[in-house]
């Protein structure tokens, strides 16, 4: 099973996932020309990809979802209340009503030999969801664009052998940054997104013998750098109390914004 990140970042999101036999991305917020040279440079061709997972409408993660769908027929998975969110936004233009599947959070369903299972996750979009993914006894997960994370959450990653998850901002930097007062309460809200430090908090919850590689994701651009957001999640695991691990235990990578981050297999 390898997992990479095409592009990971507030300005646009792309995620491979795939075994042998049947290859998915999550999400299409970065342009179809861009899209297309990520799969190239993993060896596939986008008629090697079976499905498009999306997680929710907003822009930075269905940007070029449109126009693959037109170029490629690849089938959309998302929840109902996405999948009308994406018909109703005038970005993504036309997409064949065919090519729409709706899924249910913690709902299973099957595409080639991966067996996906939808989570439910706190953001102020219609009905948003992460993607868990199996493959025999291997299993790992995109979880990005949540406000705040439930026992639901850690239950729902325990196991996992990789990790795409978000760390989006830092919380100093969010607060004396240039944003506007409200657009810094919706990002600090329970429906907005994970910071440095909740994602540590995240991460000391769920973190286990067998994990083989943690991606920091859905970085913002304004208010985090890659640099503070692998320290912060580094230390925030070494000083708890909740976790036995130290920061340097496990590889954790920052996913890069607009490049192809390295691909793991496990």
């Amino acid at each position: 099973m390898r997992i990479c990140p095409i592009a990971s970042g507030s300005s646009g999101n792309s995620i491979y996932i795939g075994s042998d036999n049947t290859h998915v991305l999550i999400d299409c917020g970065i342009s179809g020309k861009k899209v297309r040279t990520g799969v190239e440079s993993l060896d596939l061709d986008m008629s090697d990809i079976s499905a498009i997972l999306v997680t929710h409408e907003h822009s930075d993660h269905i940007k070029g979802l449109g126009v693959i769908a037109r170029r490629y027929g690849i089938p959309i998975y998302a929840t109902q209340g996405t999948l009308d969110a994406i018909v109703r936004t005038k970005e993504t233009g036309e997409i064949d009503p065919g090519l729409l599947n709706p899924v249910e959070a913690d709902k299973r369903f099957e595409i080639g030999d991966l067996n996906i299972n939808p989570m439910h996750v706190s953001h102020d979009a219609v009905d948003p969801v992460a993607y868990r993914v199996y493959c025999g006894c291997k299993k790992c997960a995109v979880v990005t664009d949540l406000g705040v994370y439930t026992d639901y959450t850690v239950q729902s990653l325990e196991g996992m052998d990789a990790l795409v998850i978000e760390s989006n901002h830092d919380i100093n930097m969010l607060q004396v940054g240039s944003y506007p007062y409200p657009l810094k309460q919706r990002i600090l809200s329970e429906f907005g997104h994970l910071s440095n430090d909740a994602c540590g908090q995240l991460l000391c919850r769920i973190l286990h013998d067998g994990m083989k590689h943690i991606f920091l994701g859905h970085l913002s651009h304004e208010n985090n750098l890659p640099e503070l957001a692998f320290e912060s999640v580094r230390t925030e695991i070494t000083v708890s109390d909740t976790t036995p691990y130290k920061g340097g235990d496990f590889p954790i990578t920052v996913a890069k914004r607009h490049e192809v981050s390295r691909c793991v297999s496990f």
